[in-house]
């Protein structure tokens, strides 16, 4: 019998002055960027605490605490890695990944595609099992002040039973 979860992700940074707009593993060119204790890629770390949720491990601020040191300014596709270390130490493999990115500025459609394929590259999947979609809150909110940005994540991870 085949174990198959679902897990679900969230995140939201502010957004700066002085600092780099980190989207999906790419930076965008944008006036304001993503500010975190690491390099405040909302996308990376809701499907971090997606898959993380999804093989019972806590959340990301367990593996990686924003308190740390060592996490400043890192990465995110590293956490990424990380974190399909620990869930595949589990015997756990991906499904699929679903994905929402909420920005008001700039538009991101563009972006989309090298998003998937800096994602499929790091976790090793298909860009077809990665779906990412972007929209705005009609300038509604923090998010349509342009003052941050916020991400959701929903992932299917499933293990064959031995």
């Amino acid at each position: 019998m085949t174990d198959i979860r679902v897990g679900f992700g969230h995140d939201v940074h502010p957004l700066g002055e002085h600092a780099n707009l980190c989207i999906g593993g790419l930076i965008i060119p944008h006036h304001k960027g993503t500010v975190g204790h690491s390099d405040g890629d909302a996308l990376i770390h809701a499907i971090c605490d997606a898959l993380l949720g999804a093989a019972n491990l806590r959340d990301i601020g367990v593996h990686f605490p924003d308190k740390s040191p060592k996490y400043s300014g890192i990465d995110s596709k590293i956490l990424l890695r990380e974190t399909l270390r620990l869930i595949r130490k589990k015997g756990f493999e991906i499904g699929n990944i679903d994905t929402v990115i909420c920005l008001q500025a700039p538009k991101i459609m563009e972006f989309i595609p090298q998003m998937k394929k800096v994602l499929a590259s790091v976790i090793g999947l298909e860009e077809d099992r990665i779906s990412i979609k972007a929209t705005t809150t009609e300038k509604l909110g923090f998010i349509g002040r342009e003052e941050g940005i916020a991400a959701y994540a929903t992932v299917l991870i499933r293990k064959e039973a031995s």
